[in-house]
């Protein structure tokens, strides 16, 4: 299994001024679903910051994301070792496959692929 990126997710009320905010630092939105609104660097695209107002599909907003090679395969293990799933393993209309998993200290991880 491959790590592609680790992005952190802070939730917010305020996503527009945090998006400003992390502009003045260099960063560049390079996606916005309206809940959702993604910032990069642009020297270093994979250099990333989600905001988040809500899940649209979860029950809870992840603390950071997970991008692997293979999701189903990273889903097949974390299930084999007993860890806690907080959100199925399904497919998104926005182009990711994913699932939430919670870490040993409580942590929401969403693990995804783009499919």
């Amino acid at each position: 299994m491959t790590v592609r990126r680790v992005v952190p997710n802070l939730r917010t009320k305020a996503v527009d001024e945090n998006r400003d905010f992390y502009g003045l630092l260099g960063f560049e939105e390079v996606m916005n679903l309206g809940w959702i609104t993604t910032v990069a660097s642009p020297s270093g695209p994979q250099e990333q910051i989600s905001f988040m107002t809500h899940d649209l599909t979860a029950p809870v907003v992840p603390d950071l994301s997970v991008e692997v090679d293979d999701v189903d395969a990273v889903y097949a293990v974390v299930r084999a070792r007993g860890a806690e799933i907080v959100h199925p393993l399904q497919d998104e209309e926005w182009g990711v496959r994913r699932f939430f998993v919670r870490d040993p200290d409580g942590r929401v991880v969403n693990v995804l692929s783009h499919r």
